[in-house]
């Protein structure tokens, strides 16, 4: 029986497993994160993530999916990383790096009155509506575009955050009710459309006011999340593109997990504010993966 130290770790409700990879090298992680993250039966969370050692940068983070997939990159995640490295004393910089598969970015830690981390403020990169690089099936960048699934018209914006995302503002000529919708039902439709070859995270969004905008997340490898990073920016960066909210300001995006405050720059350059909370240690025990 082998035994693996985790830490449980939590940003606006997305909950993942962080392994300490700094000076080893875990097998399996994909199997393990498909084990891990079952709810009810197992330590249940969104995913699994593994901080690793990096030549270019303070750390490296890999991050894995639920279904076993991995992701490029996670907001929520990279800010729980801060916390970690600095609370367990692995870093003592206030301003750190972190190496991703979307590229590195750079991390400010808020340091509390306890002297552990409060919240982390993100250089969460730029926003591209290039199709290529989202990648989405489009000669021209799909700005508010319409898209038919199950039976209705949906208006949605592709933009890639160094992962593929669908931002999706109206239905049928209508508002988007996020709180009243089938998400189970839709956001799997969405997520593997031949229009994103590499399936699509989707936001369906309301706008409140224009620098208050509500969300819910369906995404690809994990369904329905509590809170999404990179979605929420994805959310900010559409709304600035499409003139519903304005560049320069900050903006709050509402998830199911809390509230995160965006800042969206004129060439579409992304900073994310939000908090970073630890919610226990644990040993998970599991036979060997051959």
């Amino acid at each position: 029986m082998l035994k693996l130290p985790f830490t449980k770790m939590q940003g606006a409700g997305n909950d993942y497993i962080y392994v300490n990879c700094m000076h080893w090298t875990l097998a399996h992680p994909d199997k393990l994160s498909q084990m891990m993250s079952q709810r009810h039966f197992s330590v249940g969370a969104d995913g699994l993530v593994l901080i690793c050692p990096s030549a270019v940068a303070d750390a490296k983070m890999r991050m894995f999916n639920n279904d076993g997939s991995e992701g490029k990159m996670c907001g929520n995640a990279i800010r729980c990383i801060g916390k970690y490295l600095y609370d367990n004393r692995l870093i003592t910089k206030e301003t750190i790096t972190i190496e991703t598969l979307s590229g590195i970015r750079t991390l400010k830690l808020d340091i509390g009155r306890s002297g552990l981390v409060d919240a982390v403020t993100v250089d969460m990169g730029r926003a591209v509506f290039t199709p290529s690089f989202i990648p989405v099936v489009s000669q021209e960048e799909m700005i508010n575009a319409p898209i038919e699934v199950c039976g209705k018209t949906w208006h949605a914006t592709a933009v890639s955050m160094g992962n593929p995302h669908c931002v999706v503002l109206s239905c049928d000529g209508a508002p988007i009710d996020p709180d009243h919708m089938q998400l189970e039902d839709i956001g799997p439709v969405f997520e593997t459309l031949p229009l994103f070859p590499e399936r699509v995270n989707t936001e369906f969004v309301s706008v409140i006011s224009p620098t208050h905008l509500k969300m819910r997340v369906w995404e690809r490898g994990s369904g329905e999340t509590f809170a999404c990073g990179t979605g929420a920016c994805a959310v900010v960066a559409a709304a600035v593109k499409n003139g519903i909210s304005p560049a320069g300001e900050p903006i709050t995006v509402s998830l199911r997990g809390g509230d995160l405050t965006l800042w969206c720059s004129e060439d579409y350059r992304m900073t994310m504010k939000g908090g970073a909370i630890k919610v226990y240690d644990g040993v998970f025990e599991y036979e060997e993966i051959k």
